[in-house]
């Protein structure tokens, strides 16, 4: 089942022939609207007439995060405030918040970006969708919401919070689809297991979770406990909000990006060089049908590759695979690059392990040190002190071994790390201190 057949399964030249069309307004849109650009493209030798071919994308200098705080608010807006129906913002913890604003049109092209995600995901008109992303100037939960509604299906708007109230209505509302931060939704069945709720006995068969990085153990973790099919979906304010990337239902192997709106490159995070398909490296995005803040090659900082083979699903639409953590969130620890999401994906292997981490680095001399603090259950924790310490030598000894990192391994007792109603904190960086 499709929302867009006509667009999902285009052919792929037909499909490059409209990113191309497409491309060409958008640059010329830039030119003319936004005085950051024209002076970008000058300084390349660039003019709009230039761009004759997808390949000539290359040509075009990047847009960071930095850009868009330095143009706060609404210096890269390239429609006048009058044609600006809704203005999202990020939180702006680590400097000013990037602020993006949306026509009318970017509105309605959200809306069926997210219903034909939510399709792709196997939802349907008869679901009801439990949406626990957050509303406000965050995009996650809006964006979830018009989808839904668009689709036809029956939304929830509980946002984040209040936990147990989320486990009653989900009991006794029949939800069949849940989304937020992966993250949550394992603090959810942690907090149904203290309610005596079974997962197994509510009506959820779909978890659409994205905002943060996770692991495909940690798939199988939230797939074991919540008792659903789990999915990853990928977005960011900057670009859209979510639904700019999702994984079908029938495959569940990398996100099909919808390339009749964006246009994805992979690049060295270091020279960056494009590289080939198939290879590591950031993503990076070009907006084509945006118009209140049309973005060129936005550096997503995101670590992931690209593949455009056929998928069993019929969508022509090239893949991502799964973030496997962030440029800017990567740790180097005595030389070695290190992802959050790498080490996660080594303790979820581990029994007896629960799904909840801190990492700690710090710094002793001029060395630095990792500490992964680590709850284990019930069982294990009450068990001889042996038991424990032979547990916590086995884990580091496998992230010695598979990522060539020297950590001290803490067990701590369940519901001790800290837990987050949306993107969970992993890293706790001391040496920035």
């Amino acid at each position: 089942m499709m929302f867009h057949e006509e667009f999902e399964c285009m052919p792929r030249p037909a499909l490059e022939a409209l990113q191309l069309k497409r491309l060409q307004a958008t640059v010329a849109r830039v030119h003319g609207n936004v005085p950051f650009y024209r002076e970008s493209l000058a300084k390349a030798g660039i003019k709009p007439a230039d761009i004759n071919s997808l390949e000539d994308l290359q040509r075009i200098p990047f847009t960071t995060k930095q850009d868009m705080r330095d143009s706060y608010p609404y210096g890269l807006f390239a429609a006048p405030m009058e044609e600006i129906v809704r203005i999202h913002a990020s939180s702006g913890t680590t400097g000013k918040p990037t602020v993006v604003g949306y026509t009318q049109k970017d509105i309605s092209t959200w809306t069926e970006l997210m219903a034909r995600s939510f399709v792709a995901a196997g939802v349907h008109k008869g679901d009801i969708i439990h949406n626990a992303y957050g509303y406000g100037l965050f995009t996650g939960g809006l964006g979830a919401h018009y989808g839904a509604e668009r689709l036809g299906a029956s939304v929830i708007p509980i946002s984040g919070g209040n936990t147990k109230r989320q486990i009653v209505i989900m009991k006794d509302f029949g939800s069949t689809v849940l989304t937020c931060t992966p993250s949550y939704s394992l603090y959810m069945a942690e907090a149904a297991r203290e309610e005596g709720v079974d997962f197994r006995d509510l009506k959820l068969r779909v978890g659409i979770f994205g905002a943060e990085p996770w692991s495909e153990t940690m798939r199988g973790e939230i797939e074991a406990k919540l008792n659903l099919a789990a999915l990853d979906i990928y977005g960011l304010s900057e670009i859209m909000g979510p639904g700019v990337a999702i994984e079908c239902i029938e495959a569940k192997h990398g996100l099909h990006i919808w390339e009749d709106h964006f246009i994805a490159e992979i690049i060295d995070p270091d020279t960056g060089k494009v590289l080939p398909e198939g290879e590591k490296g950031e993503l990076v995005i070009t907006t084509i049908t945006k118009e209140g803040i049309p973005l060129l090659r936005y550096r997503t900082r995101d670590i992931t590759s690209i593949t455009r083979e056929p998928c069993k699903c019929g969508r022509t639409h090239a893949r991502i695979a799964r973030m496997s953590g962030r440029s800017d969130d990567m740790l180097i620890i005595r030389g070695v690059n290190v992802f959050p999401s790498q080490i996660e994906s080594i303790l979820m292997r581990i029994e007896g392990v629960e799904p909840h981490y801190l990492l700690i680095v710090d710094r002793d001399g001029n060395l630095d040190t990792l500490e992964v603090q680590v709850e284990v259950d019930e069982r294990i924790f009450s068990d001889e002190v042996k038991v424990l310490q032979a547990l916590s030598k086995q884990i580091e000894k496998e992230i010695k071994d598979l990522l060539g990192v020297t950590c001290t391994v803490r067990l701590v007792e369940p519901k001790t790390i800290a837990r987050s109603e949306g993107k969970a904190k992993r890293v706790n960086d001391k040496r920035k201190m």
